[in-house]
């Protein structure tokens, strides 16, 4: 049951790209620009940058109550990947101790200061793409990099990676269910019994493969993605990039933080 929640997990996030909100129902190629626009931006702040970055955790704060986006769910996989950002930042604190802010009498060094950027940059960029795929699809994000001049070749190897990373898992499930109801208690669970589910599963794994690639070439594919829907930008396309873009580069440019925080001070 827990290799079947793992493969309803991993269509769950494709399931939630069909639904029809105001995010979902915007061209593919203006969701790409704007996550990679978002993405430069909050990547373009330097190490010890951290206050900068706060105004920006309202982008995928809209796109979860637009995109009507279960928030638990994201973000359980992207403390999934979270441990990849934490091992590269946590040796910061040891290599940069130069003390930079004294917080309740606690001096915090430049190194905890790049270690928490570094978090925080991590979160916005993967939440941002994790929700890029939320509220597209990966063929449709697929179909948006094609439009942008990005080869067919490559395309078409996203695309596969993505569609035969489900007929593995698949056949993975298959394996493990006729391995379960041939086993009793820990019987089959060994090392011995593991490596022959690896060797199935590889031959399983490549002969439906090709018996897919077989039926694309039988009808036609012949290496280039065709999409279904018609390529047709709207004004609210035009007004949802203008706005954003407008917005992150008030936001990249001013320091929105302080200007708050001596507004507070001005007004207590």
């Amino acid at each position: 049951m827990t290799f079947d929640k793992e493969y309803f997990n991993l269509g769950y996030l494709d399931m939630l790209s069909y639904k029809d909100s105001v995010i979902h129902r915007l061209d593919p190629r203006i969701k790409v620009l704007v996550t990679f626009i978002f993405i430069v931006t909050v990547v373009s702040f330097g190490k010890y940058e951290v206050y900068g970055l706060v105004p920006f955790f309202l982008f995928p704060a809209m796109l979860f109550s637009l995109g009507d986006i279960p928030v638990m769910f994201i973000m359980k996989k992207v403390l999934l990947v979270s441990s990849f950002a934490f091992f590269i930042g946590i040796f910061n604190p040891l290599l940069d101790r130069q003390p930079m802010y004294l917080f309740y009498g606690v001096a915090v060094s430049g190194g905890w200061v790049s270690f928490l950027s570094i978090m925080l940059k991590f979160f916005l960029t993967i939440t941002s793409a994790l929700l890029l795929i939320a509220t597209t699809s990966f063929p449709g994000i697929c179909h948006a990099l094609q439009k942008f001049g990005i080869p067919d070749i490559f395309i078409s190897q996203l695309l596969f990676i993505y569609r035969y990373l489900f007929v593995l898992v698949e056949e993975a499930m298959k394996v493990v269910r006729a391995r379960d109801m041939r086993s009793f208690g820990n019987k089959g669970k060994g090392m011995t019994a593991f490596t022959g589910i690896i060797g199935t599963l590889f031959l399983r794994t490549v002969e439906r493969a090709e018996r897919i690639y077989q039926a694309m070439l039988s009808r036609g594919f012949s290496g280039t993605l065709h999409a279904l829907k018609p390529d047709a930008l709207t004004s609210a396309d035009a007004l949802f990039l203008a706005t954003t873009a407008t917005v992150l580069y008030l936001l990249r440019v001013n320091d929105v933080v302080g200007g708050i925080g001596k507004l507070l001070v001005r007004i207590f």
